[in-house]
């Protein structure tokens, strides 16, 4: 007996079409199979994705204590007395009003105590710029007998706090005759104690600079003033701008120097204005005193925002090298 093989495909004896054999049948289209390195992919950028909204949610949160204190100032400068003293306090002003900014200008001269700090404290960063890299430039280059010591002394500045020297550098300004005037606001911070960590800065980054580039300038027929001038400095943007940004603050925020050398409202700068703003009882006004301490911010985040970049290198190349 001869054994048959049947075939699953029938044929369509109707139509004449003879089917076709089982090897040329090809599986329709659909869905491609998935690599198992294209899945593993996918799933570590899924994860990468993930833990990145994870760390953007947990500094959000983070970040409420220090937005917070800014929030309250802004928004309570445009409500009324009666509101700030509140005893539920409201997050937004239910009735806000530009009131107290109005007020700001008229109770005292702030727009000439907002001039004051503004230019002061232009200067004071000018000066201790150029100052600092000049002098942390010959501590790193330079070898001369005794520059660590000296080194060293020009760092027990930072160890001295202000509030010791006040009263014998009061006594020399008054000497000079130059009280209530804004020179020991300016010319003290360039040259004393306030511009030392600004040195120790810039001596960290320029001790972090390559030696070839300073010869390769020599070559070139520099002095060392040009090396200084031409390479050295335009190499230091991102340490001046650190040096910049803690210069304009620590000068914006002068409060005891002010207090001692000034004594009229037309030269105070704006941390004595801000005390100012006091009723017949002697009293606070907490809704102009906030409005004029959120005009006082701006100047601030407006540096921040500028120099941020240049501030976190700063601080990062201002360590490369002891």
């Amino acid at each position: 007996m001869k054994s048959e093989v049947k075939s699953d495909v029938q044929p369509d004896v109707a139509s004449g079409v003879q089917p076709a054999p089982a090897s040329d049948v090809r599986p329709g289209p659909g869905p491609a199979p998935v690599a198992p390195a294209r899945r593993r992919g996918l799933g570590a950028r899924a994860r990468g994705r993930l833990t990145r909204w994870l760390l953007v949610l947990v500094l959000a949160v983070l970040s409420v204590p220090f937005v917070f204190p800014t929030w309250w100032m802004a928004t309570s400068s445009l409500k009324p007395m009666s509101e700030i003293l509140r005893r539920v306090p409201t997050i937004w002003p239910q009735d806000p009003s530009l009131e107290a900014y109005g007020r700001v200008f008229t109770l005292q001269p702030f727009a000439q105590q907002y001039w004051n700090s503004l230019y002061i404290a232009v200067l004071v960063t000018v000066g201790t710029m150029l100052v600092a890299a000049m002098a942390g430039y010959a501590f790193a280059r330079i070898r001369f007998p005794g520059a660590n010591a000296l080194f060293v002394l020009v760092l027990v500045g930072l160890l001295v706090p202000s509030e010791v020297t006040i009263v014998p550098l009061f006594r020399i300004v008054n000497s000079l005759g130059l009280t209530n005037t804004h020179w020991p606001l300016v010319v003290i911070p360039v040259l004393g104690a306030p511009a030392v960590l600004a040195v120790f800065i810039m001596r960290q980054f320029f001790l972090g600079l390559p030696t070839e580039l300073e010869e390769a300038g020599r070559i070139d027929g520099l002095g060392r003033w040009g090396v200084f001038w031409r390479i050295a400095v335009p190499l230091s943007r991102s340490a001046l701008g650190a040096v910049a940004i803690f210069t304009f603050l620590k000068s914006w925020n002068l409060y005891l120097e002010p207090i001692v050398y000034l004594s009229s409202k037309e030269n105070f700068t704006l941390p004595q204005a801000l005390t100012q703003y006091v009723d017949a009882y002697g009293g606070p006004m907490w809704n102009v005193q906030l409005a004029a301490t959120t005009l006082t911010v701006l100047p601030v985040l407006a540096v921040f925002l500028v120099a941020q970049k240049q501030f976190v290198q700063g601080l990062a190349h201002s360590g490369l090298k002891g």
